[in-house]
Formats: C-alpha cells, structure tokens, sequence
C-alpha cells in the first residue's frame, strides 16, 4: 500500500499531543529515501547481473579468438622454427664445405660418418636426421659415381629423381645459394620423406663444389618440435597434390627452396584457455562476494528502518490501513477529528480532502435528521470500535443524494502501543441494498409464479389422474340409464354395476386426496422406507377393469431408500397404470410385470415396470418424459413428466426401454440407496 501524502491535508498545531503530521513527513521523506536506495540497489544488481552475461560472451569469444590466434601462432612458429633450423644446417654445411675443401681440396668426398670439429645444429646432431652427406667437387658433378653413399641410389631410383636432383645442382651453382629437391621417389613412384640438400662453395670468386645431404623430414619434424607440442598436436607432412582442409587443422608451408611442401598439424585434444576460465571463475566470486554484500546491505536497511521509531509508526499504520477494507480509508483521532481520507472516501461523499482534513464532530456528510443517531453510533465506536459485521449508515453526497456504507474500524497505534484514533474502511452498499430490494421484488414474483406453476401442476394433475375413472364412470352410469329406461335390468344385474361405480368414484376420490396432499407438500418429506413394502401395499391395490392386474416378483429382504413415501406411491400408480392402458393395445395377452433388484456395485435400487404393448420408438424416447407430450389419444402428457420430477427429486434417474421377454415398454427407475 502505498503510503499517502497528508502534508497539506493537516493543520499544524504546535500543542497536539500526536503530531500526526510530523509522522507523515517524516517517514515520507525516509520513505522516501529507502526506495531510492532499493532502486540503486536494484540498478547494482541489474548492472552485475548483465556484467557477468557480458563477460561470459566476451569469454566465450576471447576463447575462440585465443584458439585461432593460437594456431596461428603454432602455425608461424613452426614455419619459423623449421626455416631456423634449416639455415642453420645451410651454415653446418657451409662450415663443412670449407673443411671439405682445406682438407681434401679435389679428392673424393667428406662421408658422414668421417669425424669432423664441428659446433652443429640440432638437424645436424640429431640421429636419423641426416641420412646421407658428402661433399662434390665442381669437376665431379657430371659424374654419378661420385657423392654421397645415397646420391647414386636415389638418382636411379626414379628418373623425375635424377632430374629434380640436377636440378637443385645447377639452381644452387647459378644463384649462389641452398637449393633443394624431393620428396624423393621410389621406383614405383611413391613418395619417400626424403629431400636433397645443396649447399655450393665459392673459393675467391670460383665454384669450387656442392656440399650434398639427403634430410629425412619426419625425422627433422619430430627432432623441431618438442613433446609438449606434440601432446596436443598431431603432424603430417603434405604435397601440393595432397593438402587438404580441416576445421580443426592448420597448415604451413616449409619454404625450401625447390619443393612445395606444407605440414599440416591438427588438434588432438583441446586446449582449454586457462586464464580466461580462472578469470571468470574469480570475476563470479567476487560477483558472488558482491551479491551477498547486497543482500546483508539490504538486511542492514531493514534493521536499520526497524530500529527508527518513525518508521514503525509508519508500518503500525499501515498494518491499520491493511486490517480495514480498502476502499474508502479514512483516520480520526481520539477527539472525533478526521486526520486523513483517501481518494475514494472523496468520491464517496462529494467533498475534497482539504475540506474534510482537521473537521470534527458533526461531520458535513452527515445528513441533518440522521445525526443524532450518527453522534450515538461514533460515540459508541470510540468506546469499543465496531463488531465484525461493521455499521451500516447512511452518508448524504455534497450533491443530496444518500449513500448506504457498511463502516469497519481498526485501531491506530503508535509504535509503542498508544492508540491515538481509529482507522475507518468504508464501503459503498449502495448498490447492494439496491440489488437487495431488487431480489426480494423477484422473490415476491417468483414466489407468485411458482404458485402459479403448482396450481398449473395440479390441475393437470387432477386432468390426467381423474380423466380415466371419470370417463368410466360416465359410461357406466350411462349405459345403467339406458337398460333402467328400457327396463330391461334385473336387480342381480344391477348390483355389480353399483358396485363398481362405486369403487370408480372411491378412486376418484383417491385420487383428489393424494393430488391434493401432494399439492399441498411442496417439499419432500424425506424418510427411511423399506421399498419392498411399499411395492406389496402398492401393487395388492391395482387392477384396472379391463381384468389387467401387474405380476411382479420382490425380494424377500428389505430394501431401504431415504424417500417420501407419498411421491413414490404416486410414482408407482403412475408407471403400472401407464403400463396397464398400453398393455391392452397388444395383439397378445395384456400382461404387466413389476420386478425390484438391488444394485450392490453403484448401491442403487432398481425398479422395472414392463408391459407387452407396441413399446416406445427411438424417436419417441427423446420426448417421452416432457409435459404435455402424450402418445395417447385423450392423454395429457403429465404422467411420465411428474415421474421424472419425483425421480429425480429423490436424486435419481428413469430410463426406458424395450422389454426383451414382454416385448413392451421397459421403464427402470434407479434410486439410491440409504446409507
């Protein structure tokens, strides 16, 4: 609830013994304050939390950016470590060309495994490198017989050998500088690993030879790079006919001049970057170190708002404002003052805070004839407050007109306990008293219609009920005058017909008295009932005059229901005599069968009445049990209506059917059991 304003609503007066406005103001300003430091505090939590989505992108792209430069890197540094070392075998063999030519200046060759002083590089000193070395004299050239023990071997092997190889001689005696050739080939012509090396000597200006070594390149790579590199690296050596690319690999070129070699290296395993994942790991400790310093900052701010008494009054205030109902608030002293009132209590009453704010006892919305009362009914608050239910007053609008409102009062407390007032929510019932009057008005209607309804239900009742035993009666006191006219009736004659005209008119009047008792209880008279008896009491009593009396086969223990006794009379007269008048219309012999069960899985009683008349048709099934719907010619449609009122008034339901042994109409009636 946010916490009003009342500054310019309170008169100031220095004497009070409750400066109510002073509490307003300061806890306003305070108020105020701490959601300014909630809202930095929430920026500070934003700000870290997009800091550390920031950081973890710029990882995650530092991590890729780092690998690619990394095998850049790898890359430059292996061609660079690889032309290194092979100039330094250029300037061994330079060295060992001079030697050559001090020591045996025009005679034979310098083998490799002759010994020599020699301060060499790594190609030179490690094993398996150098295959083959010698020096060649610059009248040797021509000669294949003379050089190194693999020259001769190597030159025959392949004729592109021999060529690549007078090749790389003539390039390095005309440019003055290393040449190469290879990869040398075999005789079938499958590339070995092997390449020449030419290094030529000039003596005072004259080309006095080629010092010559055969180089093993996986040898020299695996000597070049060292075990931690080849931890995470794997190295294959390429042609220009064989490169190939690889997301995961890298090549680089060796740059020896007269081949076009390339190694291609690729990642065995990654190489997690280390330092940025660290780097993060710290970033979010300290984020984390961050957040908890935020929430006991956070802590802090509550214990500190706890400990300031101005605040606690704030929240003993609210708390006030929450135990009312918030729709119109409004807060009065001990004195009958009023001290604030919110909007809504404003519309309520047509008048502006301003005019209210500082008015006692009798207030200006208060109706002139009605304050007396309002005086005895605020008197009475400030003793003991208001019940639960509220008061329900009346207010006068600025403009005239009444406003019903249910008052609710709350106490108001400093922070120390002391009630200074009370805290009123108001409630506009206007509406509501009005949709009161409304539903009694409905009720009065709808009660008028409902004894219209009953009456209705009576009357074709009565209809339905009295039509047949009327109508028989009428033919048989017709048909007495008729032979009493011709004299043609004897006293044996008519005593039968006397006596069941009479027991016609005592089921008439049967009739009337049980419509009539049924009319008059509107309401169920629910009671427990062995439905077995009541069939027995039932059933002994039927018979019609056609001679068509009901079997039936009842269980021989009780079956108990929670029902009125009455209705399910009623029910049962209704279901065997309608079965009774459609039984005759069979080309058979009329029979109606009335069965009971007990239904123990859905505790349920079932009652069956079944005839052997034409039965009920698919279409007539869905409005057999409506009123005024009849399939006979002088019905009403009210019997099967009323029973399925009274079943399902009792909670039930009917269903019917074709009977598979009569044949007929099969109406199964289902009522629940008593518990």
């Amino acid at each position: 609830m946010a916490t009003p304003n009342l500054t310019h609503r309170t008169p100031a007066k220095a004497d009070e013994a409750f400066d109510f406005a002073l509490l307003q103001q300061s806890v306003a300003r305070s108020g105020s304050r701490n959601r300014r430091a909630l809202w930095w505090l929430v920026g500070l939590l934003a700000l870290l939390l997009g800091s550390v989505v920031t950081l973890l992108l710029y990882l995650n792209n530092f991590e890729e950016e780092e690998a690619a430069r990394r095998r850049a890197a790898d890359a430059q540094w292996l061609e660079q470590s690889v032309q290194f070392h092979f100039r330094r075998l250029e300037d061994d063999l330079l060295v060992l060309s001079r030697q050559a030519v001090q020591q045996s200046a025009g005679v034979g060759s310098l083998m490799l495994n002759q010994p020599y002083d020699l301060n060499a590089g790594l190609l030179w000193r490690e094993p398996g490198v150098i295959l083959s070395s010698g020096w060649i004299g610059a009248g040797q050239l021509s000669d294949p017989r003379v050089g190194p023990e693999r020259w001769p071997i190597d030159r025959a092997a392949h004729p592109d050998n021999a060529q690549a190889l007078a090749l790389m001689q003539s390039t390095s005696q005309g440019l003055r500088r290393a040449a190469y050739a290879g990869l040398m080939l075999r005789g079938d012509g499958t590339a070995t690993d092997v390449i020449w090396l030419a290094m030529p000597f000039f003596d005072r200006g004259r080309f006095a030879g080629n010092y010559l070594v055969a180089v093993s390149l996986n040898q020299a790579l695996r000597a070049l790079l060292p075990a931690w590199f080849m931890q995470d690296h794997s190295v294959q050596l390429l042609t220009t006919e064989s490169v190939q690319s690889s997301d995961t690999a890298y090549r680089t070129g060796l740059n020896l001049p007269g081949t076009d070699l390339f190694v291609q290296v690729a990642l065995t395993q990654d190489q997690p970057a280390t330092v940025p994942r660290i780097f993060f790991l710290v970033a979010l400790l300290f984020l984390s170190g961050m957040l908890v310093s935020l929430y006991a900052l956070r802590r802090d701010f509550s214990k500190r708002q706890q400990v300031q008494a101005l605040l606690q009054a704030q929240v003993a205030l609210r708390t006030a404002m929450e135990n009312s109902v918030t729709i119109g608030l409004r807060a009065w002293d001990l004195g009958g003052k009023i001290l604030y009132v919110n909007d809504a209590f404003c519309r309520m009453v047509g008048y502006h805070a301003g005019e209210l704010i500082g008015r006692a006892i009798p207030f200006p919305y208060w109706p002139v004839e009605q304050t007396d009362a309002l005086q005895r009914i605020h008197d009475g608050i400030m003793a003991q407050g208001t019940s639960g239910e509220g008061v329900e007053v009346q207010f006068q609008h600025r403009d005239g007109h009444l406003v019903d409102v249910l008052i609710h009062e709350a106490p108001l407390q400093t922070a120390s306990g002391e009630q200074v007032g009370w805290m009123s929510s108001v409630l506009d019932i206007s509406e509501r008293k009005r949709a009161q009057r409304m539903a009694a008005q409905q009720q009065e209607k709808l009660e008028a219609s409902g004894r219209l309804v009953a009456v209705g239900e009576v009357a074709s009742t009565l209809a339905h009920e009295l039509n047949q035993p009327l109508g028989a009666l009428s033919s048989f006191a017709n048909g007495l005058l008729n032979r009493l006219n011709d004299d043609n009736i004897s006293t044996t004659e008519l005593l039968p017909v006397v006596a069941r005209m009479a027991r016609l008119a005592e089921r008439a009047g049967g009739i009337i008295k049980r419509v009539n008792a049924f009319a008059r209880k509107r309401e169920l008279s629910r009671q427990r009932l062995d439905l077995v008896a009541l069939l027995q009491r039932v059933l002994v009593q039927q018979g019609d005059e056609r001679g068509i009396a009901p079997a039936w086969d009842l269980p021989r223990q009780a079956i108990w229901v929670e029902a009125d006794e009455l209705l399910l009379e009623h029910l049962v007269n209704n279901l065997v005599a309608n079965a009774q008048d459609w039984a005759a219309q069979a080309g058979q012999k009329p029979q109606v069968w009335v069965d009971l069960q007990q239904d123990a899985g859905p505790k349920l009683a079932v009652l069956t009445v079944a005839d052997t008349g034409p039965g009920v048709s698919e279409e007539a099934k869905a409005t057999i049990f409506n009123a005024f719907v009849s399939r006979k010619e002088d019905g009403m449609g009210m019997g099967l209506a009323i029973c399925r009122s009274i079943v399902e008034a009792h909670h039930g339901r009917i269903e019917v059917s074709r009977d598979t042994l009569l044949g007929g109409a099969r109406f199964t009636v289902l009522l629940p059991l008593a518990e």
